[in-house]
């Protein structure tokens, strides 16, 4: 399979358990708990799978910078987290510096 599809997939993943872990009030709550274990054991294995012919280093900053990107993006419109100019100008910077290390790898 496509190792960006995976990666892509692996990112899905992560989502998902940190939107767990956020609903799991501190592991109180049962069901949110068993998401987060479920969907990070899914995500390092698919991102495992990609690191099979993609190099590490771009694997994992693209795993954590569109994660962490994705995630704050998710709290603003879904748990009414904050927004300001420095957050968004951070955001902005995370998907930059991932295009830019995604570019690099393909003329590698």
């Amino acid at each position: 399979m496509n190792p960006w599809l995976l990666l892509a997939l692996a990112i899905a993943l992560e989502l998902c358990g940190t939107l767990c872990l956020k609903l799991s009030f501190g592991w109180s709550r049962l069901l949110p708990s068993i998401g987060v274990v479920i969907f990070y054991l899914g995500s390092f294995a698919l991102m495992a799978q990609s690191l099979k012919t993609l190099e590490v280093g771009i694997v994992y900053a693209i795993w954590a910078g569109v994660g962490t990107a994705l995630i704050a993006v998710v709290g603003i419109f879904a748990f009414g987290e904050s927004v300001t100019a420095l957050k968004i100008l951070g955001l902005l910077m995370v998907v930059g510096g991932t295009v830019l290390l995604r570019t690099a790898s393909a003329q590698a």
